[in-house]
């Protein structure tokens, strides 16, 4: 698929989040799977703010990343978290010449295989919902080509996920975000379950708890509750099967 074509794809799927009964968790995920496939990144993540403006990991798109984000959440410092409260990009943040501004964060990425960070504000105007965070495992800078069309993707992320609860309402804004912060507990037992049950890697099962959900039609958040309340699940395919661009389930 070429860039332009996924591009325009990735700007219809934020579109569909002005329809009624839009699911935040899978959008946020396939966000993240977008970003990987556009931009020069090998993993991408996004966070979203409770009504406390306490940050949550909410999606990424590989378990790695995932427990990058939460490793920052839980040291509270780190590139996205000061996007988050400054409302501005950090973009091209190496970790070698960022030791000491981040000096936790810093160690468990290049642990993880990272070396460097870029995190943009997921922010309409004066209203920040949370922040995407993008990590390169090879040295260079991400792109000003490539950093717009982030900022972009974030951009109609934010605008969707507003527009969806009414911009106004900001009680129920508030509300809305905490129930799908909410869903990723839920997710991440349902996870744990099928790992453990079909003796697969968490990513494989986010990918075949994410697949069952759409090919039955079900919110994946309802999928989860199911399942991790010892509902069966269809058996998984084989990991080869699983296709190229879906093997990053992690959240």
């Amino acid at each position: 698929m070429s860039r332009e074509r996924a591009l325009a794809e990735a700007f219809v799927e934020a579109a569909d989040t002005l329809v009624d009964d839009f699911d935040v968790i899978d959008f946020l995920h396939t966000l993240a799977e977008r970003c990987v496939q556009l931009l020069d990144v090998d993993a991408a993540g996004l966070m979203l703010a409770d009504q406390r403006g306490t940050l949550h990991a909410s999606a990424a798109s590989s378990e790695n990343a995932r427990l990058m984000e939460l490793f920052e959440l839980q040291a509270d410092v780190g590139p996205c978290v000061d996007c988050y409260r400054t409302g501005a990009r950090v973009v091209n943040a190496d970790l070698d010449a960022n030791a000491e501004r981040w000096p936790l964060f810093a160690e468990a990425a290049r642990a993880g295989g990272f070396v460097s960070v870029h995190a943009l504000p997921l922010r309409l105007r004066e209203t920040i919902i949370g922040a995407l965070n993008l990590f390169c495992s090879g040295p260079g800078p991400l792109s000003e080509d490539d950093a717009r069309v982030a900022q972009a993707l974030a951009d109609v992320a934010t605008i969707g996920i507003l527009a969806q609860r009414g911009l106004q309402q900001a009680d129920l804004i508030a509300t809305q975000l905490q129930n799908a912060l909410n869903s990723r507990i839920t997710i991440e037992q349902a996870k744990g379950a099928l790992a453990e049950r079909h003796m697969i890697s968490v990513d494989e099962a986010f990918v075949l708890l994410r697949r069952h959900a759409r090919g039955n039609n079900l919110r994946i958040s309802d999928l989860a509750r199911n399942v991790a309340n010892g509902a069966p699940l269809a058996s998984p395919a084989p990991t080869a099967a699983v296709p190229a661009d879906s093997a990053d389930g992690g959240v």
